[in-house]
């Protein structure tokens, strides 16, 4: 009788715990499905595995469907455009802009695709789950920087293969279903970190924003690698 009703306290546990998920993954998609555009200041961390590590930070613009511009202002000035059809990077210390075309499978699968309607993250996740801060654990998530009220997704791509068992993307939400953090953790111990602050729903945001302009006597490469980048 006592192992029949842990069974059924465990059941009923695993189901709350399974509707809650449902409900901050709801509220989170809800959120930047009915916004037009958005705008944030960003901060980017990159992390090799191997002790190397390289910080930016920005203004990112959003714009459906699926339109991006990422504005680095620190260490150094670059562009990164997605217009719909093409995607740009730009350093104007290099005189050059690379050119690449946006593929669905290499580019739209991103997380950050949330963002400009382009995906929901049932379609991008393969299982969802609340992520664990246990450090004993694979796939926790650093605990010493999670906010009170804010929470934590854990999503196991639907394109993750056994050639990258260890990927796992973390969405850290506020209580107002606002993203603050979205964490790309790979095998090898490489991350890529986005953190957000001071969203902006619905800005009026220039349509050239989302249009590249090589400036003259900037020479334009075609990358088709390009497509999958962010960083």
């Amino acid at each position: 009788m006592r192992v029949a009703a842990l069974v059924v306290v465990v059941a009923l546990s695993v189901s709350a715990f399974s509707r809650e998920v449902d409900r901050l993954r709801a509220a989170l998609e809800a959120r930047y499905h009915r916004a037009r555009t958005l705008r944030a200041a960003f901060y980017e961390r990159y992390t090799d595995g191997n002790g190397g590590a390289v910080s930016e930070s920005g203004t990112v613009y959003f714009s459906r469907p699926g339109r991006m511009r990422w504005e680095y202002e620190s260490p150094e000035d670059k562009l990164f455009i997605v217009d719909g059809t093409n995607v740009w990077f730009y350093v104007p210390a290099d005189h050059t802009a690379s050119r690449a075309k946006l593929k669905e499978s290499s580019d739209w699968r991103t997380p950050l695709a949330l963002l400009t309607g382009k995906a929901d993250l049932s379609k991008l996740c393969r299982s969802i789950q609340f992520a664990t801060t246990d450090a004993d654990k694979v796939g926790q998530f650093p605990r010493e920087s999670i906010p009170p009220g804010d929470s934590v997704l854990q999503c196991i791509p639907r394109d993750a293969s056994s050639n990258d068992p260890a990927l796992r993307v973390f969405f850290e939400s506020d209580s107002d279903a606002r993203l603050v953090r979205v964490l790309i953790r790979e095998a090898g111990h490489v991350e890529t970190e986005f953190r957000f602050g001071n969203w902006e729903e619905n800005a009026e945001i220039p349509e050239a924003k989302f249009h590249f302009q090589p400036p003259p006597g900037v020479a334009i490469v075609d990358e088709e690698s390009l497509a999958g980048e962010i960083r």
